[in-house]
């Protein structure tokens, strides 16, 4: 059932016990989490931390824990699918679930015990009524045979009998077309996968809710909603009237007079609303590095191409910027260039097709030294925690992804951050391979792309997050290098090795790229049915439903039923 009183229905019943917390490995949980922490810190709230990053580790996490707690509290997992019926819990288990991923399954959502739903109402649920889906009429049945057995004259028997025989028809013809309806109703409501407001935004509120939000809290909720942004789980239009909610908080917590500037201490943390560039990382790399490794310069200049370096060219010739200035570090260049350098090249963006050059956004100052923009935390967080260093377990790069939020830890951001360098160059580097070679090809109602073994920089894409995110700047820059029209409004299925020895590869379904897009996912459902109908060996492990694990020998039986089912 959906939670109306965070405070009273969640907060005040965990306050005094000791918790399990599950969360996922995306940054947004790790933002909600962080929150979370904080204020368990303050009320003194016992629970023990379980990083999960799969639906087999959640299965497992849970029956080595469960006799010893009764309350657990699940981030970004767990709302779309049947819980109870996954984990099979004792009765007395109480599950508090923030999830960001939708369609909220419906058991969840009339299950009025032990699932607690701690998801925004005024999301676009769209959730089925409850007599829809769920109907009692078994008992009925049973009542009715019952009757059947009772003796009583012959002649008196037949006319009832008929009557019954009637009756119960009709009610059989009745109970099809009630479940004919209900597989189509189930069917819209889960057909597309997508995702609702941001987990760390939701734990924002509660903090507020209860006058304990802090400028720290503020800041993840702002790193959880960019996350979203940058990974495209939600629309440009959701994504502004987030911001605005986020700026009102900013505004508050982060106002200062005139007189009280100069009382400030020396390594002060501020949060500034910003009207920035998108840049990747710019602040901290060079502006040409930068430029040739964002998803959207390199897309639009086509950078992949010979014509598309000398556009680049141009660009910087437009803006009246020497190369040695733009190819130094970024804070080693003049001042004098760096005062209206956004102005400069919002404006020569404009003269080359790039409309939306500056994006609303957040930053951060610790004193006078540390500037970060919202999208730099989310970078270096993500690669953190999707390190493909061999000694490092999924746990230990959790952690450190988890301790790279606090600002007590910046040598762990910035090492982040140079992973998070290294991440993009390999992704615009495999991408300009992909499109030179012609690797992505037309499969009818798709686009299909496999990255091979031996691929440099493959290790780095075998990951959920780091795959999914290749395959959507893929897509856009095929979409921007395509002619055939046809090709630009198709999705796109990327495959990538994930274990050579067990011949497995990771599979990602991306929505087609059109400027109107709702972000909605149907690979999910697509997946499912063309693993059922072949019997490919597939497993559906991750929390998206977009990303599976596959048998490479399965994959072209595989392929072929996702072609004949999207057709």
């Amino acid at each position: 059932m959906f939670v109306s009183d965070f405070r009273k229905e969640f907060y005040e019943v965990v306050q005094n016990q000791r918790v399990l917390l599950f969360v996922a490995s995306d940054v947004d949980a790790l933002c909600a989490c962080k929150i979370l922490q904080a204020l368990f810190q303050c009320d003194h709230v016992q629970y023990t931390l379980v990083p999960v990053s799969g639906w087999q580790e959640l299965e497992t996490a849970f029956l080595e824990h469960k006799e010893q707690f009764r309350y657990f509290i699940l981030i970004n997992c767990g709302a779309n699918i049947d819980l109870l019926d996954i984990l099979q819990p004792d009765e007395d288990a109480i599950f508090f679930v923030c999830d960001t991923h939708r369609p909220v399954n419906v058991v969840n959502v009339y299950n009025d015990t032990q699932i607690k739903l701690l998801i925004k109402q005024d999301d676009d649920l769209e959730v089925p009524a409850y007599d829809d889906i769920f109907r009692d009429d078994e008992e009925e049945d049973e009542e009715h045979s019952e009757d059947k057995d009772d003796g009583s004259e012959p002649s008196e028997k037949r006319p009832r009998l008929e009557e019954e025989i009637v009756a119960e028809t009709m009610k059989r013809r009745e109970r099809r077309e009630w479940e004919a309806r209900r597989r189509d109703i189930l069917f819209d409501y889960e057909q597309y996968e997508y995702h609702g407001t941001s987990s760390a935004m939701v734990m924002f509120d509660l903090a507020w809710m209860m006058s304990k939000d802090m400028n720290d809290m503020l800041w993840w909720a702002i790193v959880g909603l960019t996350d979203q942004w940058v990974q495209d789980r939600i629309t440009q239009m959701k994504y502004v009237t987030d911001v605005g909610i986020l700026q009102r908080h900013v505004s508050r917590h982060n106002h200062r007079d005139e007189d009280e500037e100069n009382a400030l201490s020396v390594d002060c943390m501020r949060i500034s609303f910003e009207y920035d560039l998108r840049l990747a990382l710019y602040q901290h790399w060079s502006l040409h590095d930068s430029l040739c490794n964002t998803c959207y310069t390199a897309a639009r200049f086509k950078l992949w191409s010979v014509h598309g370096q000398k556009r680049l060219q141009e660009f910087l010739a437009d803006m009246g910027l020497p190369l040695k200035q733009v190819k130094q570090k970024f804070q080693s260049m003049d001042i004098s260039l760096k005062e209206n350098l956004r102005e400069l090249i919002e404006e020569s963006a404009n003269k080359f097709g790039m409309k939306d050059m500056r994006v609303q956004t957040f930053s951060i100052h610790f004193g006078f030294k540390h500037k970060f923009l919202a999208s730099d935390v989310v970078f270096a967080t993500m690669s953190l925690m999707e390190s493909p260093e061999k000694d490092s377990s999924g746990t230990d790069n959790f952690i450190q992804a988890l301790d790279s939020l606090s600002r007590g830890n910046l040598d762990k951001l910035y090492h982040g951050l140079e992973l998070a360098k290294k991440q993009l160059l390999a992704t615009q580097q495999t991408i300009a391979s992909c499109l030179c070679t012609n690797l992505v090809i037309s499969q009818g109602p798709f686009l299909y792309c496999s990255l091979m073994e031996g691929t440099p920089d493959v290790a780095l894409f075998s990951k959920p997050a780091s795959l999914s995110l290749l395959s959507r700047h893929l897509l856009k820059s095929f979409v921007c290098s395509t002619k055939n029209r046809r090709c630009k409004l198709l999705p796109l299925v990327m495959a990538a090795p994930l274990n050579v020895e067990q011949g497995t590869v990771t599979v990602v379904g991306i929505p087609p790229e059109t400027d109107g897009s709702d972000r909605k996912n149907f690979f999910g459902r697509a997946f499912e049915k063309a693993a059922e109908g072949t019997n490919s060996r597939t497993l559906h492990n991750y929390f998206d439903f977009s990303v599976i694990e596959l048998k490479a020998e399965d994959r072209s039986k595989f392929l072929d039923a996702l072609i004949s089912l999207l057709s």
